[in-house]
């Protein structure tokens, strides 16, 4: 049996550099306020305000800097901000709505893209995934047991140099009852 981590990715924003200066002032620098299970990740302080047609969320920004914007919502979020983000895997972004403007402490920024809901997904370690068969990629399902037990379908792999993990948005969370990070069987 394949006991994995389950952790709860709430709401957040990876910020380019460009967009990162124009919300805080040329030079800024995210500072950490705490860092992540992931490799090189962490919660910043910072907070920025995300208005969409409908509504605004206060959203926080995950560091480091990326190459391109892109905000993480759960569907309720959407619904608040009144977007209608696409299912997609983190990084994949083209052809992607935006619909939202970004309000920092110096500046705005209107985003033509970047807006999704991350589709589930399981982190895992290179030597996790050679020790159980798991390609980048593929599909794997989990069940997460709880008040609220169920089974996760269509989770999808991604292998690198990564903590093992399965990352769920905060409505498939509550969903499954979870209130904090959990176990789960992964099935392959």
């Amino acid at each position: 049996m394949k006991k994995v981590p389950v952790e709860i990715s709430a709401r957040h924003l990876h910020i380019s550099k460009a967009h990162l200066e124009k919300l805080f002032g040329k030079g800024y620098q995210l500072k950490p306020l705490k860092e992540l299970s992931q490799p090189g990740e962490f919660a910043a302080s910072e907070k920025i305000d995300v208005i969409g047609p409908k509504g605004m969320l206060s959203i926080r920004i995950v560091g480091p800097v990326r190459k391109q914007t892109q905000i993480e919502l759960a569907l309720t979020d959407a619904r608040i901000l009144g977007v209608k983000p696409e299912f997609r895997i983190s990084g994949d972004l083209k052809d992607t709505p935006g619909e939202v403007t970004l309000k920092g402490s110096d500046g705005n920024v209107k985003l033509d893209s970047g807006v999704i809901i991350a589709k589930r997904h399981l982190h895992i370690s290179k030597t996790d995934a050679k020790k159980w068969k798991i390609k980048n990629g593929q599909k794997v399902s989990a069940k997460v047991a709880g008040p609220r037990s169920i089974i996760f379908l269509d989770i999808i792999a991604r292998v690198g140099d990564f903590t093992t993990a399965i990352h769920l948005d905060t409505d498939e969370a509550n969903a499954a009852g979870l209130l904090t990070c959990s176990l789960a069987e992964l099935d392959v």
